[in-house]
């Protein structure tokens, strides 16, 4: 009965630490920690997470080394383990009593550890695999009963909720920043009037989220054979774009033989090639001339078609590759691109045709002028050059009627023959003729209005149809007198087909063939102009269809795109006549309901929503279950602006994802008032580190019981915030780390302690130590070392009077960069401090590998010291440690003299804590404690 409870407790005590925001490392030790007391006869267990490329590497265990190997060495291989292949297959737990009668198991570990019996656990959770639990012996059998084995299982589900809690939390963070540079890319390409201006936007988002500016743009030319040639380079690459396209003309690179782009442009896929020297494909020489050490090219891909590539080279390092999620977004960066492209590149090529063949149809006008003088004398001529011409052109007297045409001219408007055209009055032929009572006003203000060129009109076919031309009007004079005009038409049926087709792309989404962004963003401005003009309420609603990710990666995106087609169609089916249906990009929706009189009609259209998706999608004979999440906001009640109202709505939608989705949430202030205050207070952060006077360091004494000497003191920062006041460094240090600021922050913490610290060693105090904390980010930065000699030599102040602070959670992994860092930091002089000592929950035999001077106790020990045995038996056990390693003990954290006893009657004699002092500022650390403690025994 007693064991049952111990594991119930065991239970609920890592239930109460997945719900905490512990690490998720310190969660997994405590699991760890739990079967391993529970299984006393078990030698080892270990926790493997999987890899991208399909193994399963050692993540946390005990023991920390197995075979002088730590746990992160280990690698679980299905392929070799069929035992670990059959645990991921089935999600079952198997348990081999005696190896030497299965060979599942990989032989090469059995042999290398002897092990006798081993047991092997998925960690899953809702069908999905987060990892495997490895126990096993070495030599003697773990002989596990079923009651154990089922206790196993229940820790090792305890692992599965926190690494799905972990991972769910850090998908939905990285998805809303994604979704909403996406949102970005997309609002701002959509704002681009001119390729460069598309291209630098891509440019500028790819370097954005790859971290590197060396890109390049090649299109493809069709005037020469499907060529590429390069067009534009980044702004901000190493290379200038001039000397860029000069190396290509030089090196003279055939692009339709270089493999590299081959494959991009004919498989229209990305290609990832980290190290050139070691792939035949790429173009070496031009790899050598260009420096390139690895390559990333993606496929500019819109209508089907490929306009060309983005090529992304790394110049400094080989072998390096861009993480799968990263490689993800850039290519939506550039499918976001390609249709932007591939619209400015058409009617910018659009626009130089209907300019040239304006000017050619002016040109031959002043050709045909001449002509039509010469032809009164030779009829041959006039015949010869009428019949060969592929415009129409037909001549009208000063009545207005036509007087002849050529073979070109019958044909396209339809006659069989030329007596059919004789004679016919020009309103026959022209559509909508102006307001004119004679041909001569026709003419006068079909000049003053259209300037002589016609790009926008129709004719009339001889049985009633219309079609659109091109027409100029041109006087025919005789002896400086008007007889008559001639008229060349050209149809432009095709090209007018293609700007519609252009025009449609540019409001509809590709996909779907519903509105798009730009088409919607209009709508819903004509929509608030009315409501607010009527007094009228609108909604918007914003969806997002739940798990479309794993069913695109899963089926491919083809499948997906018939997926969004298929949802557009619900949607659309599901809304008013009067509401629009939008793709916003990726699978989010969106819809504005223009008219709607009461809170409950934007309820009814959601619910209409989720019971469309009730029904399972049936795509390809496979049959899914697509849901969604609805955020809903409403004018005027959530916003008087589009973006306000669209803002609101994704808000809405994404609280309704972290409700478990398939639902609808309507917005409310708090949902981004705490998000708000977080962005206010990161960027007044920002603020304060390029000002002077915004930080400032309080002092908290350090006293030795035995000699009443203050030893030193603790430097804490504060931040003087113009309008919060003194802020203390729990508000913004866990932002400053998130952010990165923490690094910059710590430098001048360093510097700032030893510049007061010379001051007091020049004042005499010169047996003080000053101690400084520092973060993990600043601990693993490289340069720390070179930091701290900078701030001792811009000082002056001796070595011996700074001591650093590591928390123990900092240093228990024993890496080689943490041995190494701590030996540099001793070799200047400092004095090292291990602080929150004993919250690390790990072995203590990593003390006897770093040179360390104090410990100092948690203050989490000391609140209850006198009261709770169990806490005082390890501040016990921590003065004990210490004092056999021969190392200083400080208890921080000392608040009363109950406390004091306690401490003074365990030796230890070093105190820090409100019962002497808060922290102070120096001034008045000097004035009110050394000062007014002289008496007490307070030395220099």
């Amino acid at each position: 009965m007693a064991e049952e409870q111990t594991r119930y407790s065991r239970l609920a005590q890592i239930t109460k630490l997945i719900n905490t925001k512990l690490d998720l490392h310190d969660v997994l030790e405590h699991v760890v920690t739990a079967i391993s007391e529970e299984i006393t006869r078990c030698d080892s267990v270990g926790i493997y997470l999987p890899q991208e490329d399909g193994t399963y590497r050692g993540y946390v265990g005990k023991p920390a080394l197995i075979n002088g190997m730590s746990l992160d060495m280990h690698i679980v291989d299905p392929e070799y383990d069929q035992l670990a292949k059959e645990v991921i297959e089935t999600k079952k737990t198997i348990y081999i009593p005696d190896t030497s009668k299965d060979n599942r198991p990989d032989s090469r570990a059995v042999n290398a550890f002897k092990i006798k019996s081993l047991l092997v656990a998925p960690i899953f959770y809702e069908n999905e695999l987060y990892g495997l639990v490895f126990l096993f012996d070495y030599g003697i059998p773990m002989d596990l009963t079923d009651d154990e084995i089922e206790s196993i299982k229940a820790y090792v589900n305890m692992a599965a909720v926190a690494i799905r809690n972990a991972t769910n939390l850090t998908r939905k963070e990285d998805l809303i920043e994604e979704k909403q540079l996406l949102l970005d890319v997309t609002r701002e390409l959509s704002l681009c009037s001119s390729l460069q201006e598309a291209i630098d936007k891509c440019f500028y988002y790819l370097s954005k989220v790859l971290k590197n500016n060396n890109i390049g743009a090649h299109f493809l030319d069709p005037a020469a054979e499907l060529q590429m040639k390069p067009a534009s380079l980044s702004k901000s690459s190493d290379w200038t774009e001039d000397d860029w396209k000069n190396t290509h003309r030089q090196l003279k690179v055939n692009f339709k033989k270089d493999a590299v782009f081959r494959e991009v442009v004919d498989k229209k896929h990305s290609i990832m090639i980290p190290d050139v020297t070691t792939d035949p494909r790429p173009n070496h020489e031009a790899c050598r001339r260009f420096g390139i050490q690895g390559l990333y090219m993606i496929p500019l891909v819109a209508v089907g078609e490929v306009l060309g590539t983005i090529a992304i080279v790394n110049l400094q390092e080989k072998g390096y590759t861009y993480p799968r999620y990263v490689r993800q977004l850039a290519e939506s960066i550039v499918d976001a691109t390609a249709p932007v492209l591939f619209n400015l590149i058409y009617m910018e090529k659009q626009e130089w045709i209907i300019n040239k063949r304006t000017s050619e149809l002016t040109q031959k006008n002043k050709e045909l002028e001449e002509a039509i003088t010469d032809l009164k004398k030779t009829s041959n001529e006039k015949e010869l050059i009428l019949n060969s011409a592929g415009e129409g052109i037909f001549g009208l007297d000063l009545d207005g009627k036509i007087t002849f045409a050529n073979p070109s001219a019958i044909e396209l408007l339809g006659y069989p023959h030329e007596d059919g055209i004789m004679g016919l009055s020009y309103k026959k032929i022209f559509y909508q003729v102006n307001q004119a009572n004679h041909f001569s006003e026709f003419v006068e203000l079909d000049n003053a209005v259209e300037n002589n060129g016609h790009s926008d009109s129709y004719f009339q076919k001889k049985n009633g149809s219309y079609f659109p031309v091109e027409y100029v009007i041109t006087p025919q004079r005789q002896d400086e007198q008007i007889v008559g005009y001639v008229i060349t038409f050209k149809d432009v049926t095709s090209r007018k087909q293609m700007e519609e087709k252009i025009k449609y792309h540019a409001y509809y989404d590709v996909v779907t063939n519903i509105p798009n962004r730009v088409l919607f963003q209009d709508r819903l401005n004509q929509a608030l102009t009315y409501a607010e003009l009527h007094n009228r309420s609108l909604a918007i609603l914003f969806l997002d269809l739940d798990r479309f990710k794993k069913i695109n990666d899963t089926f491919g995106h083809g499948f997906g795109d018939t997926v969004l087609q298929k949802a557009a169609q619900r949607l659309k089916d599901a809304m008013p006549k009067d509401a629009t249906v939008s793709r916003q990009g990726g699978d989010e929706f969106i819809i504005l309901l223009p008219s709607v009189k009461e809170e409950q009609d934007a309820v009814i259209c959601a619910n209409q929503i989720l019971q469309a998706f009730e029904q399972l999608f049936t795509i390809n004979n496979q049959e899914i279950a697509i849901k969604t999440s609805i955020g809903i906001s409403l004018y005027p009640s959530d916003g008087s602006s589009s973006e306000e109202l669209i803002k609101h709505a994704y808000l809405a939608m994404y609280k309704a994802k972290e409700l478990s989705g398939n639902q609808f949430q309507f917005y409310s202030s708090d949902i981004d008032n705490r998000s708000l205050e977080i962005i206010k207070l990161e960027n007044d952060l920002y603020k304060a580190l390029n000002e002077e006077n915004s930080f400032t360091l309080h002092y908290q004494p350090k006293i030795n019981l035995e000699t009443k000497e203050m030893i030193g003191m603790e430097a804490l920062i504060r931040w003087n915030h113009p309008d919060l006041g003194l802020v203390p460094p729990h508000t913004f240090i866990s932002l400053a780390e998130e952010t990165g600021l923490i690094t910059r922050l710590g430098e001048w913490v360093i510097k700032e302690a030893c510049k007061q610290m010379m001051q007091w060693y020049a004042e005499g105090y010169r047996e003080w130590t000053v101690s400084v904390n520092l973060s993990p980010q600043q601990f693993n930065q490289n340069t720390l070392a070179d930091v701290v000699q900078r701030a001792l030599n811009e000082t002056r102040l001796p070595a011996e009077n700074l001591e650093l602070e590591l928390t123990e959670n900092l240093i228990i992994h024993n890496t080689c960069q943490t041995t190494t860092t701590i030996k540099q930091l001793k070799n200047l002089g400092v004095k090292i401090s291990i602080d929150d000592f004993g919250t690390g929950y790990s072995s203590l035999g990593y003390l006897k590998n770093f040179p360390v001077d104090t410990l100092k106790i948690d203050k989490s020990f000391i609140d209850d010291i006198t009261t709770n045995k169990n806490n005082a038996a390890i501040t016990d056990t921590i003065i004990t440690l210490a004092n056999s390693l021969k190392l200083n003990v400080i208890a921080e954290g000392v608040e009363t003299q109950d406390q004091i006893d306690f401490l003074k009657s365990r030796g230890c004699h070093l105190i820090q804590g409100f019962y002497f002092s808060r922290p102070l500022p120096p001034d008045q650390l000097i004035e009110e404690f050394v000062n007014k403690h002289s008496a007490k025994g307070l030395k220099k």
